[in-house]
Order: structure tokens, then sequence, then C-alpha cells
């Protein structure tokens, strides 16, 4: 594996909110400054949020430089979620994904340092629950990249998905299950892994900050509430609620209304009391 600079091999989380990217002609006059140079949005936005969800890597392979560039453009408290390669999860048997897992995770994502957050390993909606090549796909995530703890998240989009079975799978290998509001895929609200993965798609345009205020309100409560260890009542669960030890929070508003995502996080981080990192 490529080499990076010396980090701490820990994970800084506590709550995190944050968007999808930082590159969205909406957003600017809108979120952005009028005439805020495009190759500032990323120094802007890292400093009122404390994560972004990188959906680039999804789809195309990034050089160690475009990593490292990102780590020193932004705060030091301040988090990149990944999306690997699609190669990796868009594929008929996943127990051959191996080779692919690798490359992404050699492909130079340790240069993010302690800024590097969760792997969202995102699978088609057609895909169907095997355990059994499920299983073996989840024997190949690696537990670290040159000395850096990684954390994996799974987004699964097949109602197939929504079984006890599943659930004793992703909690075995630590992996965290993406929970989100949006009626377009199956989601529960049973925990996996010793954080929790939010992404919140359901935004529209009549609310100034995407979402009405009692909902984030609600959404504030429930963040808390996983933060400090409890099993809110969000529904569906698989399985009646269990309290556990406190856990890391990362929530993102991704999709609907998406021009509305950055007012809808930081409305969100105000209700916390977090302070972004600028």
């Amino acid at each position: 594996m490529k080499k990076s600079p010396p980090t701490a091999p820990g994970i800084r989380a506590g709550i995190r909110v944050g968007i999808g990217g930082w590159t969205y002609a909406p957003w600017r006059d809108n979120f952005y400054p009028a005439k805020l140079p495009q190759s500032q949005e990323l120094g802007y936005a890292s400093r009122h949020l404390n994560a972004i969800e990188v959906n680039g890597t999804y789809y195309s392979s990034f050089k160690p430089a475009s990593f490292a560039k990102w780590r020193d453009e932004t705060p030091a408290d301040f988090v990149f979620s990944l999306k690997a390669s699609r190669f990796s999860t868009n594929r008929r048997v996943l127990a051959e994904a191996g080779e692919s897992i690798d490359r992404f995770v050699d492909s130079g994502i340790s240069e993010l340092g302690n800024k590097l957050g969760p792997i969202v390993w995102q699978f088609m909606p057609t895909k169907v629950f095997d355990a059994d090549d499920f299983g073996a796909f989840l024997r190949l995530l690696p537990k670290a990249v040159d000395g850096i703890k990684l954390r994996h998240v799974l987004d699964v989009r097949h109602p197939s998905f929504m079984t006890p079975d599943y659930l004793a799978l992703a909690r075995t290998h630590h992996c965290a299950t993406v929970f989100t509001d949006s009626p377009d895929f199956p989601s529960f609200a049973d925990l996996s892994s010793d954080f929790v993965y939010a992404r919140l798609m359901c935004s529209d345009a009549k609310f100034k900050s995407g979402y009405a205020p009692k909902v984030l309100d609600a959404w504030a409560a429930v963040a808390q509430t996983w933060a400090q260890g409890g099993d809110p009542a969000v529904p569906p669960h698989l399985e009646p609620a269990k309290a556990k030890t406190a856990r890391d929070v990362y929530v993102f508003f991704i999709n609907g209304a998406k021009e509305k995502a950055p007012h809808a996080a930081m409305g969100l981080l105000q209700r916390l009391g977090v302070k972004p990192p600028g």
C-alpha cells in the first residue's frame, strides 16, 4: 500500500452533519457567496459544515494528489466520507470483488489522514441479498489502510436485505447500514455498528431549510439519542430497540430539493449545538 503522511490512527467523529459533494451550480448565490471562485467552494463549505460525502469516487478514480489537496484545503476538524468504486459493488458475484476493493482502498485515500471518514459501499436496487455471497464480500473489506482505521457503511437497496440474517452479518463484520428517510429505498433503523450513518433525502423546496422546522427538530433529537447510546423509535425496526454505549453519528442531506441541502445541514448543526470548523 502507498504510504501517507503520519496520522493519528483513530477516527474523530462525534456528530457530523454535511452534504453530498461541494460542486453544485444551484448552491452558487444560494449557499456560496456571490462570485466566490469555484476553486474556493470546498474551503467555504468545510467551514460551515463538518463533513462531506464524496460521490465522485463512486464513478471515477482519483489520484493521491487529489485526496491530499482536499485534506490541505479543509480545517483540521473536518471529515470526508467516500463512496467506494461502483466496480466493487455492481457485480453478480460479490465474492469476486477483492481486486476491485483493494484497488479503491490503495488509490490514495489514506492521503486524507485522520480526515478520512466512513467508506460507503452502495449496492444496486436490483441486488438481492445472498447470505453466503454477501458474507464473503464483507470478509474482503480491510480493517485499515496505512495505519488508518477504516469504517465501512453498507448502502443496501433491495427489500430482501430487510431480514435479521443480513443484520447479523453486518453486526458480525462491524459495518453500519445506511438509514434513509426516502420512500424510494427500503431502510430500517436497527443499528449494526458503533456508529450511525443516515442519508436524508426528502428535502422540499418550499421550506427555506429543505425540511419543516419541526422535522429538523425531530431529526436533531434522533441524532442526539443515537449519539448518547439510545436507539430511538424511528420506524421501521426489525428487532426491538436496544440501548448501547455512545456512538458516533453521521448525517448527510443528499437528495430531494438538493439546492436546500446546505441550509438543512446548517440548521441541524445549529439545533445540535455543534459549531462548524470555520
